[in-house]
């Protein structure tokens, strides 16, 4: 299987057989057992507009340990779509590297950059999706259960990027997605195994219970009214305790006492650390794919 050339702007970009085969190597190279470096020699330009931590710090050790020599790009280096257009950074972009990952404010942004960079573009984020985290998800479900079908993942909280990948990795692997959230905020996409509910109740029978941030990056001014709407949503014992053989999964950075409590993150049912040392050993079987 490869993945020569393509881009990866949603996870809706891989059919089935290509996510698992992604998911396949990353298991392979976090035992140890796969130690190639088929990016020697290259270069990856990492474009970021909003901070990061497990992004930054897991693309450029991957990036290394595949052999390729990572280039950090902040919102002051290249202002796309101010300095100069996004279409002419991706011009110049593609003269000088191999591969570029973007953490961008707008997916609209990305979408154009990949249309014009005649080099595969790899998103790292966007307020629309956030695909290599879903990568690293899938990975550590199918670590904790051996396998992705008909598992029951239960989404609670608002509906946003990872709500939205999640969706399209339900109709790719084939397990089912319950989307819980308040009336009006629920994922812009959705649709096969995905139920989208804003009943509790709907946690009842999950293999995997999982929340975000309420508030994300570039959301500070609606931080109040989606504190109030999002409260009764936030997973804590008592909510747990409706699925009491789940695990519990978040994909950091995690606002302690709003949508989870320290008793589930740091209790024995959370994966969270698995998630974030996840996105490693499933970025680095991506690239290897896209770059081989």
């Amino acid at each position: 299987m490869t993945l020569r050339g393509r881009d990866f702007l949603s996870v809706a970009d891989l059919d089935r057989s290509e996510l698992l085969a992604v998911l396949d190597l990353a298991r392979e190279i976090k035992a140890g057992r796969w130690q190639q470096r088929p990016l020697a020699g290259k270069f990856v330009a990492m474009l970021f507009q909003k901070p990061s931590n497990r992004t930054r710090v897991s693309f450029e050790v991957g990036i290394a340990r595949l052999g390729g020599t990572a280039i950090a790009l902040g919102e002051q280096d290249v202002q796309i779509g101010v300095r100069e257009t996004v279409a002419d950074a991706a011009r110049v972009l593609e003269r000088y590297v191999h591969l570029v990952v973007a953490r961008l404010r707008h997916h609209a942004d990305l979408s154009e950059l990949a249309r014009f960079a005649r080099i595969p573009v790899v998103n790292a984020l966007t307020e629309i999706e956030h695909p290599c985290q879903i990568l690293a998800d899938l990975l550590t479900i199918r670590e904790r259960f051996g396998s992705l079908e008909n598992r029951k993942v239960a989404y609670v909280g608002d509906g946003n990027n990872i709500a939205v990948s999640l969706s399209h990795a339900a109709a790719s692997v084939g397990f089912q997605l319950r989307v819980i959230t308040p009336a009006g905020y629920e994922p812009a996409a959705a649709g096969g195994l995905v139920l989208v509910s804003h009943d509790l109740d709907a946690v009842e029978g999950a293999d995997v219970v999982y929340t975000d941030v309420w508030t994300s990056m570039g959301q500070e001014a609606e931080r109040d009214e989606r504190t109030a709407a999002l409260a009764p949503y936030q997973v804590n014992a008592q909510l747990m305790a409706r699925a009491p053989q789940a695990i519990f999964m978040h994909c950091l950075p995690a606002r302690r006492g709003e949508e989870v409590t320290d008793e589930v993150i740091d209790g024995p049912a959370s994966v969270v650390f698995d998630q974030a040392e996840n996105r490693l050993y499933a970025q680095m079987a991506l690239l290897a794919l896209i770059l081989e």
